[in-house]
């Protein structure tokens, strides 16, 4: 044989070793890339379903939450006249004006109702309580016309 020829099958068998190596490689990363993609998203399946069960168990407590501050004037250990309690909500829950029922209202109490494990107030109620304590409370009026009035 020529060495021409013996050099032409070197360099076959070379690209045929070559490709089959590539071929073989290319295989295994995207065996392993598959791998770690179902991986990713098992993980992300799970991690989305325990959002979604936090997100409903918050929202569950909240409402719970929000459900107890508009019930407790109904409690039995709520120590005043349910008829003089208003729910606000929000930043405050409730307003009592002890005395109102009869006509002759006594005090206003300011009433926050927590629930829960925090029990801690937000910063605005607590800048609320601070006003509150500090005497920066006033009394306005709004007087409006209807349209007929001149």
């Amino acid at each position: 044989m020529e060495t021409a020829a013996i050099i032409a099958i070197i360099v076959i068998i070379a690209i045929i070793i070559i490709f089959l190596l590539n071929h073989i490689t290319r295989l295994k990363y995207e065996s392993r890339f598959r791998d770690w993609q179902d991986k990713e998203l098992l993980r992300w399946q799970t991690d989305m379903e325990q959002a979604k069960k936090s997100a409903v168990n918050q929202s569950r407590a909240v409402l719970g939450g929000k459900f107890t501050e508009q019930m407790v004037p109904y409690l039995p250990d709520f120590k005043y006249d349910p008829t003089d309690a208003r729910f606000i909500g929000s930043p405050i829950d409730m307003i009592v004006f002890p005395g109102l029922a009869q006509g002759d209202p006594q005090e206003i109490v300011i009433l926050e109702i927590k629930t829960g494990k925090s029990g801690q107030l937000t910063p605005q109620q607590n800048k609320i309580r601070q006003l509150i304590e500090e005497g920066m409370v006033r009394w306005d009026v709004i007087h409006r016309l209807d349209e007929g009035e001149g």
